[in-house]
């Protein structure tokens, strides 16, 4: 199974995906737009909004559109 920091609460196949498409870390999705994520299969705005609140979290954002 990919290996990525995100909590299992975005799902298995959001997961799966990002990691996929090279976002493995908080730190990758600060490099990406939340539109940009949303266009990935199985990455739907419940992971963006999950995603989003631990960036918030760290301190840290996606980046602009």
């Amino acid at each position: 199974m990919s290996e990525s920091e995100f909590p299992r609460t975005i799902g298995k196949v959001a997961n799966r995906e990002l990691v996929a498409h090279g976002y493995a870390t908080f730190d990758s999705l600060t490099e990406v737009s939340a539109k940009a994520l949303l266009e990935i299969h199985g990455v739907g705005p419940k992971a963006i909004r999950i995603l989003g609140e631990e960036l918030a979290a760290q301190g840290k954002a996606y980046a602009a559109d």
